[in-house]
């Protein structure tokens, strides 16, 4: 700017900047005067080093005019390159001064910087100037730049002020969520508490509920025991006497028998007792493992049906034992504590549905917490331990490697028409080139030799096999139906992230920002 200082800075100029060029060689050519056109002489002035945007001939009724208008670039740049124009012509006497006393200018080109006196002049120059241009000192100019910068400093301001409210509102957001998430949390966790205490203390129940049942039938073993060995007695001592009559031989024959059926219901009863006992362990080792997984309350409630079970089975194992006054007392006995059992399997229906009601309350929470967290990680990036994934979703960057490897032209339509192929078969719900095989460790897929994988198998290689597998696996994973979703992923461990693991990771962000900012 500090060659601009003096007289100049008042001086009027046309902004944007222009130059003249005057004494075009022009030629008739029976209709009309033509001469050099504007890209060739841009051209030559390029050569020159004045470095002109663009060239216009000046025309007139009869044609050529024999001017042409230089624009320049609007900046200072521009500016200095005008004026080295106008030194350069004027260097070699050819300026505008040189042009208008001349007489005989020859073929030789003359050349100037636009001022107000090319803006006021009357022809084709004036005309062309005041409607492209305007008159505008240094001073002018640099005080017009002077406000549009002000004023982007301005807008950029405004701009910085807005998005530091917009991220103070995403924090906040951010903050209100992990709360949230932090409550429901804390609620799980003490309804999962909650829950394996209730199922303690079903198991501690059952357990003494078996014990009692083991103590009665021994009990029972030793009195038949006890009455076979006295109907033994008295066989002996009345066939030692001799005096045996027939209604005492039927009153012993049928004591007998009511005492071999006696004991085969009181084998049965065993058997019954044992298999119960062998079920209770199971349902012990079940109650256990379901402990873990929150469903064990309807283990509990199986427990409680073969309890009634097994005492409507004694209750008719009593019934076969006769009328007599000890069986009589030991049948309402058992008839009272079946009753308690039913009324006390009411009481854990409704405590069990109470809970499954609870239960899917809360999976409904985690569920909108999961999709939240989901929504609010999505602009991650993939390098970040846990972010968002697209399941069963292509990388075609994988294809165009696999491609460029196989395909020397091409390559790159190859790895896209590819991935249209088999975008189209994943998300054919007819095609199932997996099968489910149980194990010990439970549902397993396995590969059923599917004809399509292994034609794309022998044709592309293994590394285009495995993107497909994968894609396919992780659709069946997430979704019951075929199409891409969106799941919170484990990007270290390569698996579907836990709510747990995700709102760790945010609070771990969240308190990393917080401490950088301080």
């Amino acid at each position: 700017m500090a060659l601009y200082q003096g007289n100049d800075v008042d001086e009027k100029y046309v902004f944007p900047w222009m130059g003249i060029v005057a004494n075009v060689p022009i030629e008739w050519d029976g209709k009309r005067y033509v001469g050099k056109s504007g890209s060739g002489l841009r051209d030559d002035l390029t050569n020159k080093g004045f470095n002109p945007v663009r060239v216009h001939p000046l025309w007139n009724h009869r044609g050529h005019s024999g001017y042409a208008v230089v624009e320049f670039s609007n900046n200072w740049d521009g500016f200095a390159y005008a004026i080295k124009l106008e030194k350069s012509f004027e260097s070699q006497h050819r300026g505008r001064l040189d042009y208008l006393g001349s007489a005989n200018r020859g073929n030789k080109l003359y050349g100037w910087v636009a001022k107000a006196d090319d803006f006021r002049s009357a022809g084709v120059i004036g005309d062309y100037v005041r409607k492209n241009g305007d008159l505008k000192s240094i001073s002018d100019v640099q005080a017009e730049e002077k406000r549009k910068n002000d004023a982007l400093v301005s807008n950029l301001a405004d701009t910085i002020k807005a998005k530091s409210r917009r991220l103070k509102e995403i924090e906040s957001r951010c903050n209100e969520t992990s709360m949230c998430l932090n409550k429901v949390m804390m609620q799980r966790d003490e309804m999962i508490q909650e829950y394996n205490e209730e199922l303690q203390g079903m198991a501690k129940n059952a357990r003494d509920q078996l014990a009692k049942m083991i103590k009665e039938r021994e009990k029972n073993k030793l009195y038949l025991e006890a009455q076979r060995k006295e109907l033994e007695l008295r066989e002996k001592e009345l066939v030692e006497r001799e005096a045996l009559n027939d209604n005492q031989r039927q009153e012993l024959n049928s004591l007998k028998q009511m005492n071999e059926r006696a004991e085969m219901e009181q084998k049965r009863m065993d058997e019954s007792v044992l298999k119960l006992a062998e079920e209770q362990k199971k349902e012990k080792e079940t109650l256990r493992e379901k402990i873990l997984e929150l469903q064990t309350k309807l283990d509990s409630k199986q427990a409680l049906e073969l309890e009634i079970e097994r005492l409507r089975g004694a209750t008719q194992v009593m019934r076969h034992m006769g009328d007599g006054q000890d069986v009589k007392k030991k049948l309402d006995e058992i008839q009272e504590s079946l009753k308690e059992k039913e009324e006390e399997l009411e009481d854990l229906e409704a405590l069990n549905q109470a809970l499954v009601v609870k239960e899917r309350r809360a999976n409904v929470e985690l569920q909108d917490a999961r999709k939240e967290l989901i929504d609010g990680m999505k602009q991650h990036s993939s390098r970040a331990l846990i972010g968002v994934k697209r399941m069963g979703e292509l990388n075609i960057k994988r294809f165009q490697e696999i491609t460029k490897r196989m395909f020397v032209e091409d390559a790159d339509f190859k790895a896209a028409e590819l991935c249209s192929i088999w975008e189209a078969h994943l998300r054919d719900p007819n095609w199932h080139p997996f099968k489910v095989v149980t194990t010990e460790n439970g549902p397993k897929e396995i590969d059923d030799k599917d004809e399509r994988l292994n034609r794309l198998k022998h044709e592309y290689g293994k590394a285009a096999y495995e993107l497909v597998t994968t894609a396919l696996l992780e659709m069946n994973e997430s979704s019951c139906s075929r199409g891409i979703t969106t799941e919170l992923w484990n990007y270290k461990l390569e698996r579907i992230a836990t709510i747990k693991e995700g709102i760790s990771y945010v609070v771990q962000k969240l308190k990393a920002s917080k401490a950088k900012k301080r």
